[in-house]
């Protein structure tokens, strides 16, 4: 069997591909709490639970309407951030003038108020989702074997977060949303609706949060802990990259991922806290993150 510094070539690429997998859910979350706190300048807390939320619509879309994956992936995300829409207009919007330690307060509220929901409805064991049957099955590639679903939910996450960037920092709409949160009067005397603006944000951000959901159901299992348990992994993900950094939450999150599968490799013991170990020497060495834009 070969070798790569004494550890097995196959199981090398298979943590790597582990931590490829955990790297695309950073990089979704992440992504979806460095919109909704570049644009609207909110530490969003209940991310994680609409994660959560995401993974159980689409449980209950299959168990309940017989909806599958395919257009799960679809409806979800509108749902969930349908509901992040309402979340910003009757409670958040209210908040806007006040400390930012007011939204940080409301919204971790709001987060144990939906996932204590859930685990008093499904307890706190998992509940089982279907991988789609296109995707069942893998590719033998030689040195270790891609399981289809897996690959699908690198190059799906990949793809989203690349159209995201892209949407933000390269197009007109990108172009008013950042100049929104700069000079809002400004960008209102164009003829645009600014309040709007900020609240179809927070619900696309929610909706980021959902489809890692939907994607993180067959793989992690529906769970009302599932949120709770990666949202803090998340947090020190969006401040290594720099809070608010689009571009820093993508390439910090695949690249913690695989840092995290190579520490599994090679020191096991460290896995569960290299990434804050990574974020506590960033924080001394640049403060305002790798992306971010020191004040």
């Amino acid at each position: 069997m070969t070798e790569i510094f004494g550890v097995p070539t196959q199981a090398l690429f298979g943590q790597l591909l582990i931590g490829l997998i955990n790297g695309s859910f950073y990089a979704l979350l992440s992504l979806g709490l460095a919109v909704i706190f570049g644009l609207l300048n909110i530490i969003n807390f209940t991310h994680g639970a609409q994660y959560m939320l995401g993974a159980f619509v689409a449980y209950l879309l299959l168990t309940k309407l017989g909806i599958g994956y395919w257009w799960a992936l679809l409806i979800v995300p509108i749902v969930v951030g349908a509901s992040g829409v309402v979340i910003e207009r009757l409670m958040l919007s209210r908040l806007y003038k006040l400390d930012h330690l007011y939204g940080l307060l409301l919204t971790f509220g709001l987060a144990l108020i939906i996932q204590g929901i859930f685990r008093n409805e499904y307890g706190s064991s998992g509940q089982p989702y279907q991988i789609p049957p296109e995707l069942v099955g893998g590719f033998n590639l030689g040195f270790m074997f891609l399981p289809k679903y897996r690959g699908w939910i690198i190059v799906a996450s990949l793809t989203v977060c690349l159209a995201t960037w892209y949407v933000i920092e390269r197009t007109k709409l990108g172009a008013y949303l950042r100049a929104a949160t700069e000079n809002p009067q400004l960008v209102q005397a164009f003829g645009v609706n600014v309040p709007r603006m900020i609240t179809l944000t927070y619900g696309f951000g929610v909706g980021l949060a959902a489809l890692a959901g939907v994607m993180a159901a067959p793989v992690y299992q529906v769970s009302p802990q599932m949120g709770a348990d990666l949202i803090i992994v998340v947090f020190a993900v969006v401040v290594i990259g720099g809070m608010g950094s689009i571009l820093g939450s993508i390439v910090t999150g695949f690249g913690l991922g695989l840092i995290e599968g190579l520490t599994k490799v090679f020191y096991p013991e460290a896995s569960s806290t290299v990434i804050f170990i990574i974020m506590a020497i960033v924080l001394l060495v640049r403060p305002a993150g790798l992306f971010g834009t020191q004040k």
